[in-house]
């Protein structure tokens, strides 16, 4: 397996990064909140669209625990709950804004096997991970300076899974179209290839499920 960083060190430095991030949600969320909207995503059919793609990196046919990084109000322990009753599955939401952890805390209060922490990384190692939109919304933020947040990100997620992480990411623009400013799109090759020569896992892209963009399944060797 390739060399990697020790824990935490990729991310140094990073501070502004995430501080921006949790200001751009929370004000999502205090905007339309506990609701798809308030997460940045266009509507509800959509946005379960990417949960199904993120949740082929799980095997249903055991107990499993799932850590969500960047899980808003809990949007896809509802959906677990809907499409996967039958699994039992010990979930941990982490997010970086204080107020959409507490929104989902209020959401999923008597929920069993189901918890929820503020962060940019999971405090513990579980069997998978799942990252849904978490790397769209650049902002003003410098492009070298993103990348660097994705690759710490990436890092930290491979870390805390045993078994594989998902992440989803924007398809670039065909030549000459124009779009959102502000938005980080980038080819599958990019992350696939980091994935695969960093992390020294395998990597299976899913694409052509309607969206212009598509889902890294990263499994470990």
């Amino acid at each position: 397996m390739a060399a990697q960083s020790a824990p935490g060190t990729a991310s140094r430095g990073l501070d502004a990064v995430h501080a921006a991030i949790a200001r751009y949600y929370t004000a999502t969320l205090r905007a339309h909140g506990a609701t798809p909207n308030g997460v940045d995503w266009a509507n509800r059919p959509t946005q379960e669209l990417r949960f199904v793609q993120l949740l082929k990196i799980c095997d249903f046919t055991a107990p499993f625990s799932l850590d969500d990084l960047g899980c808003g109000y809990g949007a896809l322990l509802g959906y677990l709950a809907w499409r996967h009753p039958g699994t039992q599955v010990n979930y941990l939401g982490v997010d970086l804004s204080a107020e959409m952890i507490a929104a989902a805390r209020r959401r999923w209060r008597s929920r069993r096997n189901a918890a929820f922490t503020v962060g940019h990384a999971s405090p513990r190692r579980a069997d998978y991970s799942v990252a849904s939109g978490i790397f769209n919304v650049r902002m003003d933020v410098p492009a070298a300076r993103w990348r660097r947040f994705v690759a710490a990100t990436l890092d930290a997620m491979h870390a805390g899974s045993r078994h594989g992480f998902a992440v989803n990411f924007i398809a670039p623009l065909p030549r000459g179209a124009t779009g959102s400013a502000g938005l980080y799109r980038t080819p599958p090759g990019t992350w696939r290839r980091y994935c695969e020569q960093r992390l020294g896992a395998r990597v299976e892209v899913v694409k052509g499920y309607g969206l212009r963009e598509y889902t890294l399944l990263v499994r470990r060797n």
